[in-house]
């Protein structure tokens, strides 16, 4: 084939591999294992790329039934942990041959409209982050094949559910802080009623509850930098014994709870220790870098694409919560005089 004269064909490609149609089909299918070997498998994929070879899918949706084509609902765009579950799901949607489309609901405005004329006609199956559950109602996305991202198992709308391993973070949270000697806690909360920020709370509350002589008390701000000052500062210059502890919902909250300390004179760690959850580029760019729960977000928007390819070919999706891990630098010390 003269290369660039015209679009190339599958018969191309099993050309350059040296296989048949078939192969070619069924390894750009996904559908070769046990069928053909994996060094065949990557021989057709290469000569895919080089040749730079597309399938048409529009012939091969048409046999199918299928649009190939996955609604990734997220609260916000300019959210950079959304940002890495978007890159997950798409890493994984591209390897199976789907596509995937972002569908935001800004906060504070309502859902935004439906993009497409007929959500059910347009679409495989959706993806969904509990943060944005109220827009499934809008483009009738609880009708079709649904996965939920940080959602409660128990009363879930999805056919599966996926989620990182929260309640484990924030124990881990806990048991670092207890382990220092602090016992006053300040939790800086997410006003946003989410099952998981629920999760947040309720095993903040447990795990500092089960120890003698702690307390935990609890302010609200909206997942702002500036919600976040106003919100610790009014907290931490309240009457009363001050936390040597402020426990924070996410990042961006923590980085307010820092310019809320600087503000009254506090040092940090001396003086309040701080942490937060996500470990966002914002966790080692604040000074001192901040003590937090890494997320791994690409991780969980990839668990989700695969809990929904299964939903979709029948299967039972995996189980089991994504693992976290503490990340310790050096917001948190033990208390001053400890």
């Amino acid at each position: 084939m003269a290369r660039g004269s015209t679009r190339p064909t599958s018969r191309d490609v099993a050309q350059v591999a040296g296989v048949s149609q078939a192969a070619v089909s069924l390894v750009l299918g996904d559908k070769w294992r046990g069928r053909v070997s994996e060094t065949t498998a990557e021989r057709v994929r290469e000569a895919a790329r080089d040749l730079g070879y597309r399938p048409n899918l529009a012939a091969r949706n048409l046999r199918l039934g299928r649009t190939r084509t996955v609604l990734l609902v997220v609260p916000a765009l300019t959210t950079e942990f959304f940002a890495g579950v978007y890159t997950g799901a798409a890493r994984v949607a591209a390897e199976h041959g789907f596509g995937v489309v972002l569908y935001p609901s800004p906060e504070g405005i309502g859902p935004a409209r439906d993009p497409f004329a007929s959500a059910q006609a347009a679409l495989d199956g959706v993806i969904a982050s509990s943060m944005a559950a109220d827009a499934l109602t809008a483009i009738r996305g609880d009708q079709l094949p649904l996965v939920m991202l940080d959602s409660d198992p128990e009363g879930s709308l999805g056919a599966a559910t996926v989620n990182l391993d929260i309640a484990d973070g924030v124990r881990q949270v806990a048991e670092h802080l207890l382990a220092l000697g602090h016992r006053r806690f300040l939790h800086l909360a997410a006003d946003i009623p989410s099952w998981t920020f629920e999760v947040r709370a309720r095993e903040l509350a447990a795990r500092v509850g089960s120890v003698a002589g702690t307390s935990v008390r609890t302010t609200r701000a909206p997942i702002s930098i500036e919600g976040a000052l106003t919100a610790a500062e009014a907290a931490l210059s309240a009457p009363g014994t001050r936390p040597t502890a402020l426990v924070c919902d996410d990042d961006k909250l923590a980085a307010g709870a820092y310019k809320a300390a600087r503000r009254l004179g506090l040092r940090i760690p001396e003086d309040v220790s701080i942490t937060g959850l996500d470990d966002l580029a914002l966790a080692t760019a604040i000074d001192p870098e901040l003590t937090t729960v890494r997320l791994d977000a690409e991780r969980f928007g990839e668990h989700g694409m695969r809990a929904l390819l299964a939903v979709l070919d029948g299967r039972v999706p995996e189980e089991g919560d994504i693992p976290v891990e503490l990340v310790v630098r050096g917001s948190t010390a033990p208390p001053g005089g400890l």
